[in-house]
């Protein structure tokens, strides 16, 4: 595979009642651009009894991207927020110094019924002159991010700069989210459209790539001044990311990314001693591992 790099294989996992495949980090390869985690959620059957409930806890030195594609969740913070999100909108928390938040069913969809959850939860690194920033909360709505066709391709710019478009999304490094859904075969050629390294994530259908076909639930890992052409096999459905690589290396601890590990060791304590921003009509608390 001459220029694809790597291919990164969905690993499931386990949280309580709702599975998610996680994609970054990866052993051999912990960020792709500033990304450095990718959560993939569902899709899964919730309700009548099983729902989504993700209680308060902490981040620090990163944004928090939603992105659903089908199903509803309510996202509550410590700055005050409360937030429904929507298929096609885009939650954006930047913790920065630190922010708390829970992640939950909406009440008006626990009503007996079953419906699909399925989304991505990703993690953005800030740069290191921002990984203290005040933290921050923007909803995007779906009807405001760019949107254009290419013959039988439709193209969604989620978050940052592509192909000749800027998205809203108010995000802090050179960086970007794409996503392409065809209905026939389509060429994809990304060469001077997207600028940085670059993951191409197989939601639905194949893709062949470099002569080699890769089907859905994996993460194709290039950088776009060498990549190839693309071919998207019909009723496809991609997400591209990635961007501009940071100079320092980030650490990840839980839910703690900084360049510094001196940063990521005072939240762990902190959140132990309770003294880390929390949220104020939410008592629950998830213990640090």
């Amino acid at each position: 595979m001459s220029n694809i790099g790597m291919i990164i294989e969905e690993r499931s996992r386990d949280i309580g009642d709702f599975l998610v495949g996680r994609l970054i980090p990866f052993r051999k390869k912990r960020m792709i651009g500033p990304f450095i985690f990718i959560d993939h959620m569902g899709p899964t059957q919730l309700g009548p009894n099983t729902y989504m409930d993700v209680d308060q806890h902490p981040h620090i030195g990163l944004s928090t991207l939603t992105y659903m594609l089908e199903g509803e969740i309510m996202h509550e913070d410590s700055l005050g927020t409360q937030q429904l999100i929507k298929p096609g909108s885009v939650n954006w928390m930047t913790a920065g110094k630190g922010v708390s938040h829970s992640e939950r069913t909406p009440e008006h969809l626990r009503n007996g019924q079953t419906f699909t959850a399925h989304g991505y939860q990703i993690w953005v690194a800030l740069p290191k002159h921002l990984e203290d920033m005040a933290p921050e909360f923007y909803h995007i709505a779906a009807a405001d991010l760019p949107k254009w066709r290419e013959s039988s391709a439709e193209f969604t710019l989620v978050a940052g700069r592509g192909y000749g478009q800027s998205s809203p999304v108010p995000v802090h490094s050179p960086l970007f989210m794409v996503e392409v859904k065809n209905t026939e075969a389509f060429e994809l050629n990304v060469n001077g459209d997207l600028k940085g390294e670059i993951g191409i994530c197989i939601v639905e259908g194949a893709i062949t790539a470099c002569g080699e076909t890769v089907e859905k639930g994996h993460i194709l890992v290039s950088k776009v001044e060498d990549t190839c052409d693309i071919l998207l096999r019909p009723h496809s459905h991609l997400l591209l990311f990635g961007g501009e690589p940071f100079e320092e290396e980030r650490h990840i601890f839980w839910n703690f990314v900084s360049s510094s590990k001196e940063k990521i060791e005072k939240a762990k304590t902190d959140w132990q001693r309770k003294t880390f921003p929390m949220m104020e009509n939410d008592k629950t608390y998830v213990p640090l591992p």
